[in-house]
């Protein structure tokens, strides 16, 4: 195993009489409707802040991000959508479907996401899992793809439901950092999140069935999209188990945030949502910048044991140059009073023969104790090995001027 010899470099970043800081507090939890809440940087999935973020808890519609994204996944936007049965069956909020009635998956994703109907995310299910019992499984696959280990989809409408597994009674769930790291892949990482942000982000839209006989009109119930400068997406949801339920995503000077809010109230406290989402996002805005945290580390040169000289001279000592393979700047959002700390790390030293670029430690950058960046340290040139081969050509004079 190899030895490596640590040097802490510690940067500490304080922010506290920077001007572009204002001076907003961290929202205390008792200042939040929400049980739970998460802030997360869009662009790096940090959790900035949260209130019982990793507690499971029911999720209501919030649920149909994860069934839209997949349909636009899986689906065609003109493929044909037959109505089951069971699909029309649905209960309120529902389009009013009927079985055998054929629809244009496109127009069944502004259903779903504009107006929540329940009918129609079942619909979906069918057609792009053969069941929803099928479609459970590819949420919940992607769910564990993306790192959500505290998640677990029953239905693709979020009504509540439990299911009994070896034993165990689960339930339609998730947390709120879960359900703020499947909208951040809606918006960022998806092949099709350009599609996902046209559909949350349209206002009405009118369609029919494929046969032209029944005509339907959906409007967007995201209020969220006219209350703040920069509002991106957003879904809500509601059941009795659930209480009032919103995830949703701002971009504004060059910042994308998102907040997830689980049992957010219950009826008559339907705003509630608004004033938790609002305070999060100010808060992120107010209290985070985009700062470049790389440093110029002085490296030494590096001993190399059994190394050839290349001037010929026996008696040298043979070291070697390195360098940081890495781009000089790392962009991370920064509030107030975090700190960011580096680490180099590099072996005690080298052995012949080697290629230039071989690497010989590393560089760490960690924030809050967490690694978001590593840089190898290589060397500049290679070396050869001191072998038989190369004291024949020293004793044969090859190497004299």
């Amino acid at each position: 195993m190899k030895k490596w010899i640590i040097c802490i470099i510690v940067i500490t970043l304080l922010f506290q009489e920077t001007a572009f800081f204002s001076r907003a507090d961290e929202p205390k939890e008792s200042e939040l409707y929400a049980r739970s809440a998460v802030l997360m940087d869009a662009d790096s999935g940090r959790v900035l802040y949260e209130k019982n973020g990793y507690e499971p808890m029911p999720m209501a519609s919030t649920t149909k991000i994860m069934t839209c994204i997949l349909a636009l996944e899986y689906g065609n936007l003109n493929d044909t959508v037959t109505v089951s049965s069971y699909a029309a069956s649905q209960p309120k909020v529902h389009l009013g479907m009927r079985s055998g009635q054929e629809y244009r998956l496109e127009d069944l994703l502004y259903s779903l996401m504009l107006e929540s109907h329940n009918d129609s995310a079942v619909a979906i299910a069918e057609h792009i899992g053969g069941s929803v019992e099928g479609f459970a499984n590819l949420m919940n696959q992607k769910a564990r793809d993306l790192g959500c280990k505290d998640t677990y989809f029953i239905t693709p409408n979020g009504l509540d439901a439990s299911k009994q597994i070896d034993g165990e009674e689960k339930i339609h769930s998730t947390t709120a950092r879960d359900l703020a790291r499947i909208m951040k892949y809606c918006i960022t990482e998806s092949e099709k999140s350009e599609d996902f942000l046209i559909i949350t982000r349209t206002v009405s839209r009118s369609f029919s069935t494929i046969d032209g006989k029944s005509n339907y009109g959906v409007n967007n119930h995201n209020a969220f999209l006219s209350m703040m400068e920069g509002a991106l997406s957003g879904k809500t949801g509601f059941t009795s188990s659930a209480g009032y339920c919103y995830v949703g995503a701002l971009t504004r000077d060059g910042k994308t945030y998102i907040v997830a809010l689980l049992a957010c109230g219950w009826p008559n406290n339907k705003t509630y949502k608004w004033s938790d989402t609002r305070k999060l996002m100010n808060y992120g805005l107010d209290n985070f910048q985009y700062q470049n945290v790389w440093q110029e580390i002085s490296l030494p040169k590096l001993p190399v044991k059994n190394a050839a000289p290349k001037n010929g001279n026996l008696y040298a000592a043979t070291d070697i140059e390195l360098e940081i393979d890495g781009e000089e700047e790392i962009s991370i959002l920064l509030g107030r009073q975090e700190k960011v700390e580096v680490s180099l790390a590099l072996l005690p030293e080298l052995e012949a023969p080697f290629e230039a670029g071989s690497q010989a430690g590393k560089v760490v950058y960690r924030l809050n104790g967490e690694i978001f960046a590593s840089y190898p340290v290589v060397t500049v040139e290679g070396a050869e090995k001191l072998d038989f081969q190369w004291y024949l050509k020293w004793v044969e004079g090859v190497f004299l001027p």
